[in-house]
Formats: structure tokens, C-alpha cells, sequence
């Protein structure tokens, strides 16, 4: 299982050695036209060390590199490779795990997400009483001091769906996850009504696959497909797993779940018959 962050990091570093070979500098005269150590070149161009975007346009002035588009590119390679400074998530790094944490980076720094839902609300719509019967059921027996910080994280997750340039999110949730009695009636009912009101914000776009579909591809598990500014060369499809997460970039794989999401999409309810059938379910839970 790779890390999103850590696999950037390793392309960001490629690339920057392959356009530092092209201006014909070794990585000591890299390294002097910048300011720096030649180990840190290498820690870069190894993936081993991130690398901050105004650190890229230092090295991108350095090998005479004028591609406006490849230099967008490199920037925006860095920022979600964790080089982009230190996030709000690293005051959690002994509660949270790393594969969290880069999954947490990733979202910060994307644009735009697709997620599909077999069994549990998105976080990002999940209430605290709601998150926090969710974290008692996956870490069963964990400390309540634990618990706490994992439902402070995933609260302050929330935060790109009301940032100056939200967070553009599309879920397609199984009907399960509307009827599964996580945390009982009441805490269903509460967080019903958050999806409905979140449902209303101009870049969330939410659709309930029913019961009656049948069969469908997501069938064998949820995952979230996470799309950068300025170009799709970026992307990548996280699919979570109980102890770690696994990141695909490939091509071929963005286009099998991108076409799988759309064909989701095609399936379930319409935005108002899903809201519609939300509604109804929180007033008889």
C-alpha cells in the first residue's frame, strides 16, 4: 500500500532530475545555484524529502525551465505532495496515522471529489455524535481521550466545503448507509438532517443509489477519486482499507472509476427524488 503524498513526492522528484540532467547541471551545481546542501537535491529528486512550491520555482529558474504549464504542473505537484508547508492535521500526528494524514493532505489541496458510499455517511457530512459512534465502532476499546481527537480531526476535515474556494463534492451513497442505525435513532435522525442541509450548498451534488438497482460496480467498496487545479495529470483514486489506504494514479484506473462513478451517477435517484427519499427515512427512523 503506497502513500499519496509519498508517491508525489517520488514523481515531483523524477521530474526535477530529469529537467535538471536536460540543463546539463550535476546536483552539486544544482544545489549552489539555490542556495543549498547537494544532499538536499538528492532527498528531493528521491522523493525522500518534500519540497516547497516556491522551492520548485527556484529550481525550475535554475534549469531555465519557461513551460508555463509544466511549471503549473510541478507547483501543484508539490503542494500535494505535503511540501506545501505544514497543515492543520500534523497537530494530530500521534493520534492519526500517516496514511490519514496524507489522505487528509490530498483533500485540502484537491479541487474536486468524487466519492461513492456503500456503508458509512461521507466524513465530511458526518455529524459529532454521528463520527463519534462511528470511531467507537471501528477502534472498539479505544481511550475516550483518542476518540475525541479522532472526531475533532474529522470535524475540522468539514472545513473545504465552506473555504473560499470550496471543495466541489459529488456522493453517491448506497441507500444502507441512510438506514444503517449507526449510534440509534436519534443520532440518525440528526445526521439526516445534516446531509439534507448540506445537500443544498451549490457545490455538493448528493444521489442515493436504492435498494432496487440491484447489483453495481461499487459494490465491492467505497472509494473517493480526488481531482487537482489546472490538470488532470494529478489525479488519483484513494480505496480505504481497515489498516491502510492504496493510491492509484494510473491512467487506466482513473478512467475505469471515473466512467464507474458516471455510470453510478446514471443509476441512482435524481438530486430531488435522493433528497426526497432522505427526508422520508429521517422522519421514520
Amino acid at each position: 500500500m503506497r502513500h499519496g503524498p509519498a508517491v508525489r513526492r517520488r514523481k515531483l522528484g523524477e521530474e526535477l532530475r530529469g529537467l535538471r540532467l536536460g540543463a546539463g547541471l550535476t546536483s552539486r551545481e544544482a544545489a549552489g545555484l539555490v542556495g543549498w546542501h547537494q544532499s538536499k537535491v538528492s532527498r528531493v529528486e528521491t522523493g525522500t524529502s518534500g519540497v516547497r512550491p516556491d522551492d520548485v520555482v527556484r529550481l525550475l529558474d535554475a534549469y531555465g525551465v519557461t513551460d508555463a504549464r509544466l511549471r503549473e504542473l510541478l507547483e501543484t505537484l508539490a503542494g500535494s505532495a505535503g511540501g506545501g508547508g505544514t497543515g492543520w492535521w500534523h497537530a494530530y500526528r500521534g493520534v492519526i496515522p500517516p496514511q490519514y494524514r496524507d489522505f487528509i493532505s490530498l483533500e485540502s489541496q484537491a479541487s474536486s471529489a468524487r466519492t461513492l458510499e456503500t456503508s458509512v455517511v461521507p466524513g465530511l457530512f458526518q455529524t459529532p455524535d454521528y463520527a463519534r459512534a462511528v470511531t467507537r465502532s471501528a477502534l472498539d476499546g479505544a481511550p475516550a481521550a483518542t476518540v475525541d481527537s479522532l472526531v475533532e480531526v474529522r470535524l475540522a476535515r468539514q472545513e473545504v466545503l465552506r473555504a473560499e474556494r470550496p471543495l466541489e463534492f459529488s456522493a453517491v451513497l448506497d441507500e444502507a448507509v441512510l438506514r444503517r442505525q449507526v449510534g440509534g435513532p436519534r443520532v440518525m435522525r440528526g445526521q439526516l438532517a445534516r446531509v439534507l442541509e448540506l445537500a443544498q450548498l451549490p457545490h455538493v451534488r448528493l444521489q442515493v443509489l436504492p435498494f432496487s438497482t440491484g447489483g453495481y460496480a461499487g459494490l465491492t467498496g467505497p472509494f473517493v477519486i480526488f481531482s487537482f487545479p489546472t490538470t488532470s495529470d494529478l489525479d488519483v483514486v484513494v480505496l480505504d482499507h481497515l489498516t491502510s489506504s492504496l493510491y492509484l494514479e494510473r491512467k487506466e484506473d482513473l478512467e475505469a472509476y471515473g466512467a464507474a462513478f458516471r455510470t453510478m451517477q446514471a443509476h441512482a435517484l435524481s438530486f430531488e427524488n435522493s433528497l426526497d427519499l432522505i427526508a422520508g427515512i429521517g422522519d421514520g427512523a
